[in-house]
């Protein structure tokens, strides 16, 4: 149970028997919020369908009643729960943690659940806190409503050629269809859905992952490469030369097109994106907001701050503004694609989005627990020069040239790191005094820098 979601290794922490409970739990709490149906859906993960199966049971049991929408990506579900009006979604899904992980994304009444109410399903169990009942259960096709959805409004100003490269993941299932469906010429890679992920892992946030899609676009005649993780909900962006624009400068693009339409906007970004966004999007006339990272953190900000558009590190991006405000990475590459096709060079509109030095996000493994509690005594007890910290969500440090981040990771027992800097020298300067702060505190930890 887990910040923003519910995950665990199949057959050891999390199986049939234990979802079916917490399905139970959930379909408890939705009658609590006066709801009455809950769409369901599973990635390609292996343990896909018994797990569905399993929570589907549980729903029921409390009287709930569940539409299976099948193998579908994590939006889908999110896109369901708006279509059909039943304000509940459940996705089975294990993201990009290892192929023997699953787990569960949850939506009630319009609330992507976290923190205290995942807890709360916890004890709901523990107690047997739970509401019995008859629920039925219906199937139901939506992936071409989904697709005639987004071909509603997105319009390309000419065709063009991609790669994508889904990793095995469940949005090979959807992306040539949704690309070709608004007026794209689309080159696969990696798209039959696999849950063992032969070719290799579905995480477009780590940059090897992202080889065999630049080795396409360096070699063939795509204009841009698309890469995908193994829900679907984040996306990874390559250019022709075969740079990738990670998710924080992808949100740049993204952030002065909702502008055009929508001045003034909230535009939200989590703690691990560059320091280029503030004043960017403060220059195109918006409102530049940071925050916590985490899926249902972010969703649970713009709610409370209207926000058009939001954006993560990781990959999640959240258009309110012409959609439902969900992190859909098939989505957002059908925008990144209607500004781009504006363009007769679209790496060069890429390439040209302010940059600066920086790393990929690293991380410090630790046993469970000690994350969280390293970073609780250094937001204490730490001291840094000339910079001022910020503890939104771990100890981000923000210097004249450049920032220090490190956080506990929600989901696995890490520390994540990120630097940026102006310049290589100044890069080093702030590692190492990252370094020396770490160290101090936690003598034994091996450091990825």
């Amino acid at each position: 149970f887990k910040a923003y979601d519910i995950r665990g290794i199949v057959g050891k922490t999390l199986t049939p028997e234990i979802v079916e409970a917490i399905g139970q739990a959930l379909g408890t709490e939705a009658a609590a919020r006066e709801q009455h149906t809950i769409c369901i859906g599973y990635d390609g993960r292996l343990s896909g369908p018994e797990l569905a199966s399993a929570l589907s049971k549980g729903i029921r049991k409390a009287g709930i009643n569940v539409i299976n929408l099948g193998l579908v990506a994590t939006p889908i579900v999110y896109f369901a729960a708006y279509h059909l009006n039943t304000n509940c979604g459940v996705m089975v899904t294990g993201s990009h943690n290892p192929p023997d992980y699953n787990g569960l994304k949850m939506v009630l009444a319009g609330d992507t659940l976290s923190g205290d109410v995942i807890q709360s399903l916890r004890l709901r169990i523990e107690k047997s806190d739970l509401k019995t009942g008859e629920g039925k259960e219906t199937s139901y096709h939506i992936d071409d409503e989904y697709i005639d959805k987004i071909r509603s409004h997105i319009k390309l100003s000419r065709p063009m050629k991609i790669a994508v490269d889904c990793g095995n993941g469940v949005a090979g299932a959807f992306a040539k269809k949704l690309y070709e469906a608004i007026g794209c010429e689309v080159e696969e890679l990696f798209c039959e859905v696999d849950g063992h992920f032969p070719n290799h892992h579905p995480d477009p946030s780590v940059p090897e992952n992202l080889n065999d899609l630049i080795h396409a676009l360096k070699t063939g005649n795509a204009e841009i490469g698309l890469a995908f993780d193994g829900d679907g909900d984040r996306l990874g962006v390559v250019t022709k030369e075969g740079n990738i624009i990670y998710p924080d400068r992808q949100l740049l693009l993204f952030a002065e097109d909702v502008l055009k339409r929508d001045p003034g906007a909230t535009i939200i970004y989590d703690v691990k994106s560059t320091r280029n966004l503030a004043p960017w999007i403060k220059a195109r006339g918006g409102n530049p907001l940071m925050w916590k990272t985490g899926h249902s953190l972010v969703k649970a900000k713009m709610k409370e701050t209207g926000s058009a558009l939001a954006g993560e590190m990781s990959g999640h991006v959240f258009f309110k503004e012409r959609w439902y405000g969900f992190d859909d990475g098939l989505y957002s590459g059908a925008r990144l694609l209607e500004i781009l096709s504006q363009f007769a060079d679209p790496s060069a509109i890429l390439n040209a989005l302010p940059d600066s030095v920086s790393t990929p996000e690293q991380h410090i493994n630790m046993k469970e627990g000690e994350p969280h509690a390293l970073i609780e005594k250094l937001q204490k007890t730490a001291t840094f020069n000339n910079a001022e910290v910020v503890t939104i969500d771990g100890l981000r440090v923000e210097y004249a040239d450049g920032f220090g981040l490190m956080r506990p990771s929600n989901t696995t027992p890490v520390i994540v790191l990120r630097f940026e800097a102006d310049t290589t020298a100044a890069l080093e300067r702030i590692q190492n005094e990252f370094r020396s702060v770490i160290l101090a505190a936690a003598p034994d930890v091996k450091l990825p820098f």
